[in-house]
Parts: structure tokens; sequence; C-alpha cells
């Protein structure tokens, strides 16, 4: 069934914004790829360059367009049910790990919540009863991104070269902790963290940081990083987060909005010393950038 005029407008306004942060050589080589157009003759905006060589495109052309980008064709198909283990309102984060260390994977999946990110851990999130093989299909169909943690041994499994493969063809980002393997073969052109003698909570906030400044991830954690501000639980959330939150290189209409209306409802975030100011001036900058 072809592309309703609403869902084409979708993808071609989340490509032209996604595709526009790369640099020039880069957004061409993918429009070629892509067999879509592309000129030496421009003298705009790289988003808006973007947009005007793909607005004829082909519908299937988008959708393979916009998965490369990171943005899912499933988010504009329309209702569907949502996998259970994911958290709504979160980065979803497929962590792929071996059996023999689901202790290590449970510990940061639990410290990656405080950080807006659901770790999706296969021998916690599925019940014994379910088709073990369709849900782990179903979370890397469904992931923003992978982490994949690198025991010896590693590369042996059945699983893991499998789920890192899957997830490398769906084009979504892929990190790598090492503990005590190496990055091999396309791993080793991840971004690669070191996790011997560090805490799941010190590797959560590396993997943190590491997806609000990916191109990828980016955008995907602005929405994560505003749920989060909104429902700061004390001063102390509220004057970190509106750090986070000033260092957006993504900004919404919606978000000036609502953190205003945070800073007005939160007692945590009105009581803050200094926090409700840097709202409204956070809110007044992306206002003047014309956003």
């Amino acid at each position: 069934m072809p592309l309703s005029p609403s869902k084409r407008t979708l993808l071609i306004k989340e490509i032209a914004s996604r595709l526009g942060t790369e640099d020039w050589a880069l957004i061409d080589v993918t429009l070629r790829q892509f067999s879509l157009p592309w000129s030496d003759n421009w003298s705009g905006a790289k988003d808006t360059y973007v947009l005007h060589m793909i607005e004829e495109a082909p519908d299937q052309s988008l959708i393979d367009l916009a998965q490369h980008v990171g943005f899912q064709f499933e988010e504009v198909t329309g209702p569907r049910v949502e996998p259970p283990f994911w958290r709504k309102g979160m980065l979803r984060l497929f962590v792929s790990h071996l059996a023999t260390h689901k202790d290590v994977a449970a510990q940061l999946q639990e410290a990656l919540l405080g950080f807006g990110i659901s770790g999706f851990i296969a021998h916690n999130d599925i019940e014994p009863t379910e088709d073990w093989q369709t849900q782990i299909e179903t979370a890397l169909a469904t992931c923003d991104a992978l982490v994949a943690l690198l025991h010896p041994g590693f590369h042996a499994s059945n699983w893991t070269d499998q789920e890192i493969g899957f997830a490398m063809g769906r084009g979504v980002p892929a990190f790598a902790i090492r503990f005590g393997q190496d990055p091999y073969g396309f791993i080793g052109r991840f971004q690669a963290f070191n996790g011997n003698n560090k805490t799941a909570l010190a590797l959560a906030r590396e993997l943190f940081d590491a997806y609000r400044k990916n191109k990828q991830t980016q955008r995907r954690m602005s929405e994560v990083l505003i749920g989060l501000f909104e429902q700061s639980g004390s001063f102390a959330d509220a004057k970190t987060l509106i750090g986070y939150l000033e260092e957006l290189e993504v900004w919404e209409p919606s978000f000036s909005t609502r953190i205003r209306s945070a800073a007005n409802g939160n007692s945590q975030i009105s009581g803050a010393w200094g926090v409700p100011d840097r709202v409204v001036a956070l809110a007044n900058k992306w206002a003047k950038s014309g956003v």
C-alpha cells in the first residue's frame, strides 16, 4: 500500500533533519547510495538541500533511507502493540551478552534506568514460556541502539554475532564494552569502552553520555532528557538535568513549553536555586534561533 501524504511528509522531515547534520560529502554519498539525486550547485542549508533532493523519492527509498538515519518506519505505520520489555519514554538499548555473565548485564540494566535508558537483557526480560528467538528478534527490530559486553568467549557464542549483525543491518548505533575480549571484525569499528574495574553505574553514565551526543540517537535522547527533567525528584536532579538540556543540539518547538510548564508545576525544579532562570534563558535561546 502506498504511503499516505502525511507519512511521506513525516519521513521526508525526519530524513532531512537527521541527514542534514552530516558533512556535505557524506550527504551526497548517502544520496547516491540510495539512487537519489544530488547536486554540486547548492547555496542553502544542508537540511533544505536533503529535503529538496528526496521530495520525489519512491516510497521504499524513503523508508530505507529513514531507517538508515535511525528513524524506524514502524513509528509511522499506525497503531501497533508495543513490546512489554521496553520502558515507555526511554531510549531502547539491546544488551548483547554471554549467558555466563548475565549478572553483569543485569547490573548494567538497572543502572541505565536512572539515565532514561531501557536495556533489554534476554535472561531477565523473556518469560520461559515465550518463544525465545521471536522475542529476541522483536527486541533487535525495535531497539534504538546496541551495546555488546565483550567477555572472553563472546565471539564463540551462537547468538552474539548474529545479534550484532542484525543491529548493524538496521543501521542502529552499536558500542562495545571490553571485559577481557578485544573488539574483532566489524565490532572493531564500534566505539568501545573499557569495562574492567568499573561499576555498572560508571558504565551506564559513559553510555548515557555517548548516546546523548551520538548523531543517530541525540534526537531520541533529547526527548528522554526533557521527560527526565519534567520528573525531577530533587533539587539536585533538576540542577543536573538542566545542565544536560543546555548542551542539547536538537530542540523541538514543544520542548520550550514543556520545560516552562515543568518549572511552574514541579516544586523540585521551581525550588532549585537558579534553575527557573536557566529554564527561561534556555527557552529564549531556542526561540531566538527560530525553534
